[in-house]
């Protein structure tokens, strides 16, 4: 029985028409390099994800079947029109996922026989990114532009700009002003293209976590993306679904962290970050499991130590009526096992770290206390500078806590327990004193551009 991949590569090589080339050899020529285009974007689609794996060999063996039909039609060709053909066939070499430096050569030369070739200067600035040539990238994108606004090289300028290295807050306010007119104006264009979706929603994550970390950014770019899954060229993106799990993971949705990591793993097998993120999440998440039932790997002894130092000074400026951002509020004490799913307005909670949890990501800074009752929550600590934190022992008071109560199976893992999120360091109160505000600093994740 042929496999159900080898029966769909041999109708798409009977779909081409291989032989003799349509009347306009221009054309026929194309057409074949948006076949081997629709059969890279596709190919999960079409194959099954059971055959990801193979998607590199085959687009390989499609691309030389197809450079061979060039190579016999070159010389026709090269007569009708010479640069054009240069591009076509640059452009059939950079479907490669792999940088081409004949696609490089072809693409260029395509651009000094005819600059008015827009699509050329878009796949140089491809190639040249391929490479890590970024600034050669950028400045074919901004050529392409100066032939002919175009959605292909206002999408790439914002990748390029999302990329680039930020000095100053002046610096990095107007590179992100940029990438927004850029991703805006390109997704105007043509609101039905899904990879202009993509490129909006990475450019709204990009924001987040480059500015004030706004709920309604990352709601947008969730939105952006769910609109790119409507077009059949991006549902199976890699780019979309480890973004969305890098979101989930920061907004502690963790079964559809690991779902999403799974599905861009599986998209993409020859990738490792999706694997190696996905492995430290459910590596994470065990680690708190473990050290909550071991009661941070206290001896009774220690703990019992531990538990007499929790004393209400400890509560500093939240033990009558204290300062919580701006507005001064009368915030009640109340032990960790009467602490209500969601933001418990009015209420601050007491307690002493038992342990912190190791993790290989730097966020969000995680530890489990312990409080008079004896219940054990984790903190999620975001927004930390580097090689802060609290350590055993400290004393935490944390005002207003926002609760989570995490419940879900994962393959063979079960996750329960309780989390409070605390995005501003600086409301938490450690042993009597407020944080300074040294320890604070933009959270940075690592996401997929491009």
């Amino acid at each position: 029985m042929i496999p159900a991949a080898s029966m769909s590569l041999e109708a798409t090589n009977q779909s081409c028409d291989c032989g003799e080339p349509h009347e306009d050899l221009i054309q026929f020529l194309e057409n074949l390099v948006n076949e081997l285009g629709f059969f890279k974007d596709r190919y999960i689609l079409n194959y099954g994800i059971e055959n990801a794996a193979n998607q590199s060999r085959d687009l390989d063996r499609q691309m030389d079947e197809k450079l061979e039909i060039f190579l016999k039609h070159q010389s026709a060709a090269l007569e009708m029109n010479k640069p054009y053909y240069y591009y076509l066939k640059g452009k059939l070499l950079n479907i490669s996922t792999t940088y081409s430096s004949e696609a490089e050569s072809l693409l260029s030369k395509a651009i000094k026989l005819d600059p008015k070739i827009v699509d050329a200067w878009n796949e140089l600035g491809e190639s040249y990114f391929k490479a890590n040539e970024f600034a050669k990238a950028q400045s074919c994108f901004e050529g392409g532009l100066r032939e002919k606004r175009n959605k292909v090289s206002l999408r790439n300028l914002a990748t390029i700009l999302r990329r680039a290295q930020t000095e100053t807050a002046d610096s990095l306010k107007k590179r992100i002003e940029l990438i927004t007119c850029y991703s805006k104006e390109a997704l105007k264009m043509d609101p039905q293209d899904g990879k202009s979706w993509l490129n909006w929603g990475t450019a709204q994550l990009y924001i987040f976590f480059g500015t004030t970390q706004s709920p309604y950014t990352i709601k947008q770019c969730l939105s952006a993306y769910a609109q790119a899954e409507k077009d059949i060229n991006c549902k199976t993106s890699v780019e979309l679904h480890y973004n969305k799990g890098i979101i989930f993971k920061y907004q502690e949705l963790y079964k559809q962290a690991l779902e999403s990591l799974e599905t861009a793993a599986l998209y993409d097998p020859m990738w490792e970050d999706p694997k190696v993120q996905g492995a430290q999440l459910l590596q994470y998440l065990q680690n708190i499991v473990e050290l909550i039932r071991t009661k941070g790997k206290l001896k009774p002894k220690k703990l019992k130590q531990i538990l007499k130092t929790i004393n209400f000074k400890y509560l500093g400026p939240y033990s009558a009526a204290g300062q919580c951002g701006e507005t001064t509020t009368a915030l009640h004490n109340v032990p960790y096992n009467e602490l209500q799913p969601g933001s418990n307005v009015g209420k601050v909670i007491l307690g002493t770290v038992i342990c912190s949890v190791v993790t290989e990501s730097a966020v969000p800074f995680t530890f489990c206390s312990i409080d008079k009752s004896e219940t054990i929550i984790v903190t999620t600590l975001y927004n930390l500078a580097a090689g802060k934190g609290v350590i055993i022992g400290d004393r935490v008071a944390i005002p207003q806590p926002l609760v989570t109560d995490i419940d879900f199976h994962y393959k063979d893992n079960h996750f329960k327990f309780r989390t409070v999120r605390v995005q501003n360091p600086m409301q938490m109160i450690v042993n009597g004193k407020q944080v300074d505000d040294k320890v604070v600093s933009n959270a940075s994740l690592c996401v997929l551009d491009h």
